[in-house]
């Protein structure tokens, strides 16, 4: 695979400075690497909670989608897109578009046409909550030490929440589980597609990505999916992520 462009999507309650050492890695290996934020998600985590977008009452799933395929098309070359969480969503939507040369999905969101577990439902209920209409989401320190950084101490929770934690659209958590768009047809042949998974990952349990990357139908179309023993859900920011990324850029070099 001749393509040296990679694109970092980043996935709910995060924007994409959290693609910070990811974008230097794959920098330092020949690649270009672009991280468009979402729409709403732009600037310094720190001052979007001080100051939450209004635009994030409104902002859904295909404003997403248009926004990420817009980017795109201003690229020399059909890129490598790789994703986390609900950027894990974007890439699989992204490759059944054809806009994509390759997939990465970490620790990623289901389509509308695979069920999510419980315990998936339970932790991020609080952000899909019906009755709290559209006023947009921020997590507490207690639901991101629960939810994201459950390897770490509260203490040291507590101060990836001031860093990390971005505020969230609703509607965009939402919007995959009613959503037409948010169906892919996954019998057809695509373009090739690596999920990965933390073992002890809060929100998309191991198990639960499997299940994703085995919905995939077409024999001929290359799925591959590796579990990381002890990651959680912030398997791309917390100690060790080099790893990942290694096995990710491995696993790119095997497609050439």
């Amino acid at each position: 695979m001749k393509t040296k462009t990679i694109v970092l999507i980043h996935g709910l309650f995060v924007n994409n400075t959290s693609w910070k050492e990811w974008k230097t890695y794959f920098e330092a290996q020949g690649y270009t690497v672009h991280t468009p934020s979402n729409p709403g998600h732009d600037g310094d985590p720190v001052q979007l909670k001080r100051n939450v977008p209004s635009v994030l009452k409104k902002v859904g799933f295909d404003d997403v989608i248009d926004h990420l395929v817009k980017f795109i098309d201003t690229l020399p070359e059909k890129p490598i897109v790789i994703g986390h969480s609900f950027g894990g969503l974007m890439v699989q939507k992204l490759v059944d578009m054809d806009k994509a040369v390759a997939g990465v999905s970490i620790d990623g969101a289901p389509p509308k046409n695979v069920m999510a577990p419980f315990s998936t439902v339970k932790i991020v209920w609080p952000v899909v909550n019906f009755f709290k209409g559209n006023n947009p989401y921020l997590g507490t320190k207690e639901w991101y030490h629960k939810a994201f950084f459950n390897n770490y101490s509260r203490e040291e929770s507590d101060k990836l929440y001031e860093t990390v934690a971005a505020p969230e659209s609703r509607k965009l958590a939402r919007d995959p589980l009613f959503k037409s768009s948010a169906k892919l047809d996954m019998k057809k042949p695509h373009q090739p597609l690596l999920f990965i998974a933390g073992s002890n990952d809060h929100i998309f349990p191991a198990a639960f990505s499997r299940k994703i990357a085995n919905a995939y139908k077409d024999a001929n179309s290359i799925v591959d999916f590796k579990e990381f023993e002890g990651r959680s859900h912030f398997i791309c920011g917390e100690k060790g992520w080099e790893e990942v990324a290694g096995y990710v850029l491995n696993w790119l070099k095997k497609l050439s």
